[in-house]
């Protein structure tokens, strides 16, 4: 069952956004509102997905966009998307941290790939899902896809949060402060001071440590302060806006340079871990990884963090081979 307007739109981008949550249901939103593609809202839960896709398709005239929004239950409708967005899973609980989430969502987000390669085997995939980095590479696993077609999406949000924090403290613009964070999107994530700047100054020059350590501690707790103040759910807003920047620097082919969790192969001197990691993404996906001249204090940093990813990420294949 789908629901989708009778009237056509030709030569169109066409993304797929699996799960119907509220980080999907915003992203479709962003993206249409946006004017990027035609949007196809896929969950398992019966009419969810068709119910939001008309909700955002009776949103249209007044958001003055004509763009297609299909809502389904079936992957067939997914069929032929130049990305492919993977946000299903189960979110956050106050107390929970991204990995305590590994169990519940590695059978989702294989099954997802799985049934999403299959229609759209050209596509490029976007990994949401917490724990993120683990999750994209069981994505890649399940999909077989070369690395430059699959990331996850974590520096940007993360470095978002960053860039958020600086602003507050210094009370400047947001548009005026560029952040970096590296490594895993989660407790051992990797800010970096040295490449975080306002209008070019970096902060190490307007902040002092002490406040500086403040921000990064507050930007590795960025999303449990969130789930902690809600109670009943998590982000959802900057994770939308950090996977359309990412869709739209694809499908635009803009060579953005943003950080996104991609497949180790020696950058880093790190192997067989998706990390974040700044990249150039584009129409055909990550198009550069590039290595920035990190000291010797933070690539530790990074190695330690990939370390703790590589664990978990063993963990869950164990899970899903053991067919717990």
């Amino acid at each position: 069952m789908s629901y989708s307007p009778s009237l056509p739109i030709c030569n169109s981008s066409h993304v797929t956004v699996i799960g119907a949550g509220r980080v999907g249901s915003t992203l479709a939103q962003r993206i249409v509102e946006k004017n990027l593609a035609d949007v196809v809202l896929l969950d398992i839960v019966p009419g969810m997905p068709q119910g939001l896709a008309l909700d955002l398709i009776e949103a249209r005239g007044i958001e003055m966009h004509d763009r297609k929004i299909i809502g389904t239950n079936n992957y067939a409708d997914t069929s032929g998307s130049e990305i492919v967005v993977i946000t299903a899973g189960f979110p956050r609980k106050p107390g929970m941290s991204r990995d305590d989430l590994l169990l519940t969502n590695a059978k989702i987000v294989v099954e997802a790939a799985k049934n999403a390669i299959q229609y759209s085997p050209e596509a490029i995939f976007i990994i949401v899902t917490n724990p993120l980095d683990v999750m994209t590479y069981l994505a890649w696993q399940a999909t077989g896809l070369p690395r430059e077609r699959i990331m996850g999406m974590a520096g940007v949000l993360d470095s978002a949060r960053f860039e958020t924090f600086i602003a507050l403290e210094l009370g400047v613009a947001p548009k005026d402060v560029k952040a970096m964070v590296m490594g895993s999107h989660g407790d051992l994530m990797v800010p970096l001071p040295r490449y975080s700047t306002v209008n070019g100054v970096p902060i190490t020059e307007l902040l002092d440590g002490e406040t500086i350590e403040r921000l990064v501690k507050r930007t590795r707790n960025g999303g449990a302060e969130i789930v902690e103040l809600m109670q009943t759910g998590g982000a959802f807003f900057a994770p939308a806006s950090a996977a359309c920047v990412m869709v739209e620097s694809i499908l635009h082919n803009q060579s953005r340079m943003l950080p996104a969790a991609a497949l180790m192969q020696g950058e880093y001197g790190l192997n067989d871990v998706f990390i974040g990691v700044p990249c150039r993404l584009g129409c055909a996906g990550i198009e550069k990884i590039v290595e920035l001249n990190l000291t010797d204090a933070e690539l530790d940093e990074l190695r330690i963090s990939a370390d703790n990813v590589r664990a978990n990420t063993n963990r869950a294949q164990e899970i899903l081979m053991a067919g717990v």
